[in-house]
């Protein structure tokens, strides 16, 4: 399943003038997302993948699933996808996203572009503080 949200974030995730997700460590951080979340978050997540990737259908007319779309159409399906207005996709979704998010923003690239210092290494300890 870790191939299916990667794919799903580096889909939401491009890269612009700023470093994409893709860039940005995503493979070591999924797999550390993966051992320290706990299984409903993890679970959560992987479903919002799942819609993400099988709903194209009802965003941009085609029944293909996200990742054989091509990358306009990808793009257009991931703005429709997150500003949907089923409540319930939309925040599966963001289960995507906040996992997403985790890693883009603590880039050290990405933090020197808004002027934001690298962040500290973790120490490791909030299962056991």
């Amino acid at each position: 399943m870790l191939w299916l949200l990667r794919s799903a974030i580096v889909i939401i995730y491009p890269r612009t003038s700023l470093p994409g997700a893709a860039d940005c460590g995503l493979d070591a951080h999924l797999l550390k997302f993966k051992r320290e979340t706990p299984f409903l978050i993890w679970a959560g997540t992987v479903l919002g993948a799942l819609v993400f990737h099988f709903t194209p259908l009802f965003t941009v007319y085609l029944p293909l699933p996200a990742f054989l779309l091509p990358a306009k159409l990808a793009d257009r399906h991931a703005a429709k996808i997150t500003s949907t207005n089923v409540y319930l996709v939309r925040q599966a979704v963001f289960l995507v996203k906040l996992c997403a998010g985790l890693c883009w923003g603590a880039d050290p690239e990405v933090r020197k572009r808004f002027a934001l210092p690298p962040l500290k290494a973790d120490p490791g300890t909030w299962r056991t503080s």
